[in-house]
């Protein structure tokens, strides 16, 4: 699976952005997904994750109410609706995808990941 991330830019705080991922190949429906995000100087956090269905979602503590995953296998694509960014929230953005046969808090779940798109939140 090849995974191409997009939609990251700069943003006020209290905006919104919507980013989205287009995975190619014919077997995207088998993998769940998940975002990840890396701000300068930190390590790759986890920030969401969706089933291969979509059925399911999980949130980091520090993005939950604000942002939304969601996924359309007939377009292989997977998005991360945020609202209410913090200039906290600026950071690279990273798609990835798993086998469902793993949990998806961690980057060593993921098998394939996107080239990341920034977010810059201004104060």
């Amino acid at each position: 699976v090849q995974l191409q991330a997009s939609g990251g830019g700069l943003v006020q705080a209290g905006g919104s952005l919507r980013l989205s991922c287009a995975a190619s190949g014919r077997t995207f429906s088998s993998y769940h997904m998940g975002w990840f995000r890396q701000a300068p100087g930190k390590e790759r956090e986890f920030v969401a994750a969706i089933s291969w269905s979509g059925g399911s979602t999980y949130y980091a503590d520090s993005v939950k109410g604000r942002f939304t995953m969601s996924r359309d296998n007939a377009k292989n694509t997977v998005y991360l609706q945020m609202n209410s960014l913090k200039p906290e929230d600026t950071a690279v953005y990273y798609c990835a995808a798993r086998p469902r046969s793993r949990n998806g808090l961690f980057t060593y779940d993921y098998d394939y990941w996107g080239q990341g798109t920034l977010v810059t939140v201004s104060s």
